[in-house]
């Protein structure tokens, strides 16, 4: 029926409302599919930290993951931390970021998101020393690195520095990178050293072996954890690093904190799934300090939760990307998020053709009727009927014009109703042509 209604219209006409209707589909697509939700990204950036850090570290695994996807992973190396934030906060090109558990405080930021802590970052106090130190005021006599200005390192340093008393611009507190740091300990150039990182980390593993330094057991971690809510207590067990040497000898009390993977608020959402799943993968394991699916977690609330990432904790990756490759639930995602607002907005469109086609068909009879009008108009004011030939030629084309039209069945009687008033507006002219033959 609807096939026979619209073949009521001429070819050019059913080919412009075709047109039309696939360009303004075609456009709200496009619009949807590109713009509403682009794909992801092929290439994102993370800073990281110095050299043989575990943010390096770390970020050569985030890279080797995200490849096996076609995704580029640039990692820049900073000082830490401190640099990381800022750097991220204004430097739009850059994605991503490590930072340490406790820098951030800006639970309604509004450029940045959490994707969660990572892994455990332990506050490593190491010392050269003949007697057994287990305070941070046995370091006093030593001359101790305290990381690199801008690393979350030196901040948390000069947090637990300043709870017990000494002050962060004491003589005997150096600010050097952590490669310098485990150089100097190690030649002997300073005594001490505080340092966060993973025990990953490989620039750690100097330290660890050595047989002349020594790793604090801090008494108070307790107490400090107390104090600072970013902070946890944590033990060693003796040999937890090397069971043949043993390292260490007896359990040591730690304090640590968490790493958290930050992010820019306008993040493509398929980065923060994926990079989440590589968290998984790469963080996921039992460790020296935290048990099996420990991590990731968002422990961290320093900064707003990305709601993918509160989704993915809570339920697991998206529904598609379980079943279907990475780019195949991508592009399935981008599909069903074009296509649904189109359907939506197909229903009233399907209810307002109608109406138009009925308009479309009508305005022709009305625009003959109107024309029908102006000429009975002026039969009516003709004082004679000597323009009574020109009035039929008139009629005459009004009428076959309007047979002429393929009109549909539903609208056939406002046809013959329109060919009875041209009889009618006909046979005035007769009327008026009759007296001026009479006259």
């Amino acid at each position: 029926m609807r096939l026979r209604r619209l073949s009521a219209l001429p070819p050019w006409e059913i080919i412009v409302y075709a047109l039309a209707a696939l360009l303004l589909l075609g456009g709200l697509f496009s619009l949807l599919f590109n713009y509403i939700r682009p794909a992801p990204p092929r290439h994102i950036v993370m800073v990281t930290g110095s050299p043989g850090g575990a943010y390096a570290h770390f970020g050569e695994r985030y890279r080797e993951a995200l490849a096996q996807y076609g995704i580029a992973l640039e990692l820049r190396e900073t000082s830490g931390s401190v640099e990381n934030l800022k750097t991220i906060k204004t430097d739009c090109s850059v994605d991503l970021a490590f930072v340490q558990g406790g820098i951030t405080a800006d639970p309604n930021s509004e450029d940045l998101i959490t994707l969660g802590s990572m892994y455990v970052e332990p506050l490593w106090i190491f010392y050269r020393s003949d007697r057994l130190r287990t305070r941070l005021t046995d370091l006093n006599d030593l001359k101790v690195a305290v990381g690199a200005p801008g690393s979350g390192t030196q901040l948390l340093a000069y947090q637990v520095l300043a709870a017990t008393g000494i002050p962060t611009d004491a003589g005997n507190l150096v600010s050097l990178d952590t490669r310098t740091t485990v150089d100097a300990l190690v030649a002997g150039e300073i005594q001490g050293a505080i340092m966060v990182a993973a025990p990953e980390a490989p620039i750690l593993q100097q330290l660890f072996h050595h047989p002349t330094i020594q790793l604090m057991n801090l008494v108070h971690a307790e107490a400090y954890a107390r104090r600072f809510p970013h902070l946890s207590h944590y033990v060693l067990p003796a040999g937890g690093l090397d069971l043949v040497r043993p390292f260490p000898a007896i359990d040591v009390n730690l304090l640590a904190t968490t790493a958290t993977l930050v992010a820019r608020k306008d993040i493509h959402p398929a980065i923060v799934s994926l990079m989440l799943q590589a968290a998984k993968e790469i963080h996921g394991g039992p460790g020296l300090l935290q048990k099996n699916g420990e991590f990731p977690a968002l422990r961290d609330h320093g900064l707003p939760a990305s709601p993918v990432a509160r989704r993915y904790y809570e339920s697991g990756p998206p529904l598609l990307q379980r079943y279907l490759p990475f780019w195949a639930a991508i592009l399935a995602e981008r599909l069903i998020i074009a296509i649904l607002p189109l359907l939506a907005l197909f229903l009233p469109l399907s209810r307002a053709l109608p109406a138009l086609y009925t308009w479309r068909v009508r305005a022709r009879i009305y625009r003959w009727y109107g024309e029908l009008k102006t000429l009975e108009k002026e039969i009516q004011g003709s004082p004679s009927g000597t323009n009574g030939a020109e009035w039929l030629i008139r009629l005459n084309r009004i009428e076959q014009r309007a047979s002429s039209k393929r009109i549909p069945l539903s609208h056939a009687h406002e046809l013959y109703t329109l060919k009875e008033h041209i009889e009618l507006v006909r046979h005035l002219a007769a009327t008026r042509m009759g007296q001026e033959l009479n006259k």
